[in-house]
């Protein structure tokens, strides 16, 4: 691992001064987060956040000068003081005035990093430790504000992707540690224009990623592992993963609000991000630029039913709302044509050495999806602490796709601490069931060439975190995974005699995400 020691020195640094930051101004922190309870409850998603919705522009006091309302009489050393300057939206406020700058023109910026490291600590292909990053810069347009089309908003997003990945190398699993591993690189992640039709009906072409608003699942975004974010059985049987973080695909999508608790959305997409099958689909498509408009047409519609959710609809006649929650069910469809994992032309097996060697192939590929989240306990004071579960299940056809069933599981509890209002503790849980054909190969390579191999058949996925908010800025994550059964119990490439699965996997590490 030759950049092993160049990572370790990173990540010391950015442990210590996270640490330092914690240490120092956690009593004053708690105190000032009371009644600052942030959006989603705290949560902070796995993958890059911002695109869908831009930060909003801050009207905050530059760092290290007295907030707004500060009483003129406390010294500039006064612990309140202190905990003011800190205790700001973002590391670098309004930016000496370029935010409100913006604003006055309809502009919102975002910038946010997200830096890791994660250890491999037993198990996997080999042990070993990797530092990886990704800083996600986001321009949004309020079209009218700006003196145009009312009801308008344009999004641009770029990332800038750098460090290690360690799944790929260390684990050799499916449903991997991180959900913004990828190629290190800058690209472009979206560019659209959202139009506001009617007051239910909205609009959104350009260059999208799904993951931004279908199958997602708001409690499961508190976790670090990829399979939280974007589901295993899209980034396993989609072409290039579907167009989904790091990826994206032109296309358009409505939205319409069928009633208070009922929301639609229905997209088309081109279907192939990369536009590539016979190389690394993120090599391909390096920058993000690609556009690409072939690999078939992928379509995909999701209904939405909210619980006693924020508005009138969600309070009885006392004006007490019931405890929250979101379920949907969706299915999408590619139209190309997808390759059998078992069976060729003939209709014989592929290990067969008599067969044409040429895949069967099935018109189209297709999934159905359901996704729960539930608020199921509160303090009852109108607090911040809840307890809450979340369930994602999706099934896809097992003779054409590599993995045929997936599903996550999960509970989270805001505020678990006294004080902590912000905080977020997590337990988790993923599934992958590999697709009845791709399992039958493996029994036929076996039968046809005398070997005596695993047969691939399902790996799990369980993560622990806790998310500690050190200032609304900055939020500092620890976590813990255990993998079951790595790529599914697949052959481990350094076993010579190909008779040994990928070990079990146990992966720590911690997680720092930055607002600036």
């Amino acid at each position: 691992m030759g950049n092993s020691k160049i990572s370790g020195r990173v990540v010391c640094t950015l442990a210590a001064s996270c640490l330092a930051v914690v240490l120092s101004s956690g009593p004053a922190f708690a105190q000032a987060a009371a009644g600052k309870k942030e959006a989603a409850d705290g949560v902070i998603l796995s993958g890059p956040v911002g695109s869908e919705s831009p930060v909003e522009t801050l009207d905050v006091a530059p760092i290290g000068q007295p907030a707004a309302g500060t009483a003129s009489d406390k010294t500039a050393d006064s612990p309140a003081e202190k905990a003011a300057d800190y205790w700001v939206p973002t590391l670098f406020g309004d930016m000496g005035g370029l935010r409100p700058a913006l604003a006055r023109h309809g502009v919102t910026l975002g910038l946010t990093e997200v830096s890791e490291w994660l250890s491999n600590a037993s198990g996997g292909v080999k042990t070993g430790q990797a530092y990886h990053g990704l800083t996600t810069l986001t321009l949004g347009l309020d079209t009218q504000q700006a003196g145009g089309l009312e009801g308008g908003s344009v999004n641009f997003s770029a990332l800038h992707i750098h460090g290690r990945q360690l799944s790929p190398n260390y684990i050799g699993s499916l449903q991997t540690a991180s959900g913004i591993e990828a190629l290190s690189g800058p690209r472009l992640w979206e560019l659209w224009y959202q139009q506001k039709l009617t007051d239910r009906l909205d609009l959104k072409v350009g260059q999208q990623s799904l993951d931004q608003e279908f199958m997602v699942s708001q409690y499961a975004g508190a976790f670090v592992g990829t399979t939280f974010g974007w589901p295993a059985v899209p980034s396993a049987d989609l072409p290039a993963g579907g167009p989904a973080y790091p990826l994206s695909s032109p296309g358009a999508r409505l939205r319409l609000r069928v009633g208070e608790s009922v929301t639609l959305l229905a997209g088309m997409f081109a279907g192939d991000p990369a536009n590539t099958s016979t190389q690394d689909p993120q090599k391909a498509n390096n920058r993000g630029t690609t556009f690409s408009l072939h690999g078939g047409t992928l379509s995909i519609a999701e209904l939405q039913y909210g619980l006693n959710q924020p508005g009138p609809a969600g309070a009885d006649a006392t004006g007490q709302r019931g405890l929250s929650g979101m379920y949907k069910i969706g299915v999408w469809y590619q139209n190309r044509k997808f390759s059998d994992t078992r069976f060729d032309s003939g209709g014989l097996s592929l290990a067969n050495p008599g067969g044409s060697g040429r895949a069967l192939q099935h018109a189209g590929n297709y999934s159905v999806y359901a996704v729960a989240d539930q608020t199921v306990w509160g303090d009852g004071a109108g607090g911040p602490r809840a307890v809450n579960l979340f369930a994602r299940a999706m099934v896809a056809p097992g003779d054409r796709n590599q993995v045929g069933v997936s599903a996550n599981l999960g509970v989270t509890m805001t505020a678990p601490f006294a004080g902590r209002d912000n905080d977020v503790l997590g337990l988790g849980i993923g599934y992958l069931k590999i697709g009845r054909n791709a399992r039958g190969l493996d029994g036929d390579n076996n039968g046809f060439r005398a070997l005596n191999c695993p047969v691939r058949n399902s790996e799990t996925f369980v993560e622990a975190t806790y998310q500690y908010q050190a200032t609304p800025w900055l939020v500092v994550q620890s976590v813990l995974q255990y993998t079951r059964n790595p790529g599914g119990g697949v052959v481990d490439p350094g076993d010579p005699s190909q008779t040994r699965r990928i070990a079990n996997s146990t992966v720590f590490g911690m997680r720092a995400n930055l607002t600036f």
